[in-house]
């Protein structure tokens, strides 16, 4: 065969050789090369193949994802608060009205209980009573009381009581149900047994009393807890609050409970 032979079977399988060399070399399918092709129209080596001349590439570490950050939960409003009736007590009666002011006379015999309408802490508890009809007409008027902030945001206030349970201390936790004290006739309560019972907002920095004994008439929710229901009484506390604040002064009457 002439050398011109020769140099022309050369010049022919030389670009096949060059096609081919990378992929016999290294034994890659087909399905690893890229989709496209570049601009060049030069093939690209896949990912992790060693180019002539150059070593191949450090695969860079995958980083897992990073995981979501838990959001706080918010505070859980207390409005499924349960709440029973004041006072345990087979013989019970009240009235849906009261003199002078929005509260409630709970009637049932001396030593009856008187127990928490709902989870919460107690506020003030007065043990002793300081009342006389020649002192001044309003502040000591309860005799013996317990008021109760509510997890609902409600101050439950009840006094006359004959007795305050023991272990009921302003700052204490109680539970719907547990006990307070019992049924009395301390105060001005005019010798007859029975609870005043009051629903305001928690006004602090001052001696609240006209607030304390009551704010919104408790008739329509005592009503609903003696059946066993839970009608709330936030929304109405709280629009009372919302339109007036905490009066730092008592109306002129000085009234009862």
């Amino acid at each position: 065969m002439s050398s011109r032979s020769v140099r022309r079977r050369r010049a022919v399988a030389y670009p096949v050789l060059l096609l081919l060399g990378p992929v016999l070399a290294g034994g890659c399918a087909v399905a690893d090369r890229p989709t496209a092709a570049p601009a060049t129209g030069g093939w690209v080596a896949p990912t992790g193949m060693a180019t002539a001349g150059q070593p191949a590439p450090t695969a860079s570490p995958v980083k897992p994802s990073a995981r979501p950050t838990p959001s706080a939960s918010p505070s859980p409003r207390r409005t499924d608060a349960r709440r029973v009736f004041p006072v345990r007590a087979e013989n019970v009666d009240y009235h849906p009205t009261h003199s002078g002011y929005p509260g409630t006379d709970i009637f049932a015999d001396c030593g009856e209980p008187f127990v928490a309408v709902t989870d919460g802490q107690v506020l003030e508890v007065s043990r002793v009573d300081r009342y006389s009809r020649s002192g001044p007409q309003g502040p000591y008027n309860g005799g013996l009381s317990v008021s109760l902030l509510g997890e609902d945001g409600v101050r439950y206030y009840g006094s006359h009581l004959s007795r305050i349970a023991d272990g009921v201390e302003a700052g204490a936790r109680v539970r719907a149900g547990q006990q307070l004290g019992r049924v009395g006739r301390t105060g001005n309560a005019n010798n007859v047994c029975h609870v005043h019972f009051g629903l305001s907002p928690k006004c602090s920095g001052h001696d609240d009393w006209w607030i304390r004994r009551g704010v919104v008439w408790p008739a329509r929710y005592l009503d609903s807890w003696r059946r066993g229901g839970n009608r709330s009484p936030v929304a109405e506390v709280t629009g009372w609050q919302r339109e007036r604040g905490c009066p730092r002064t008592p109306p002129s009457s000085g009234g009862a409970g």
